[in-house]
């Protein structure tokens, strides 16, 4: 299983205000579900951060979000490991196949991968 990219996620209901500032270092709106905006580097388009008023389809607003390229295989490696699902593994509307996994630290994670 490989890594694509790592997002941090801000929940904030100030998202123009957000993809002002962020814009002033560089960053450029990437994709915009009202609900939650994406801003990416130009340059280098893995380099993200998503501002999120709240999930639109799962009971928490998770911290970070990893894409990795094969969802599957990662869910099975959580769920065998012990580590705590909070949001199944399951298609969304959008175009991912994710689910929600808790970090030693208490920090929920979005594990995705684009379909």
């Amino acid at each position: 299983m490989a890594v694509r990219r790592v997002m941090p996620i801000i929940q904030s209901e100030a998202a123009q205000e957000s993809r002002d500032f962020y814009g002033l270092l560089g960053f450029e709106e990437g994709m915009n579900l009202g609900w939650i905006t994406t801003l990416a580097s130009p340059s280098t388009p893995t380099a993200q951060i998503s501002v999120m008023t709240g999930d639109r389809t799962a009971p928490v607003t998770p911290d970070l979000s990893v894409e990795v390229d094969d969802v599957d295989a990662a869910y099975a490696a959580m769920r065998e490991s012990g580590a705590e699902i909070v949001h199944p593994l399951q298609d969304e509307e959008w175009g991912v196949r994710r689910f929600f996994v808790r970090d030693p630290n208490g920090r929920v994670v979005n594990v995705l991968t684009h379909r």
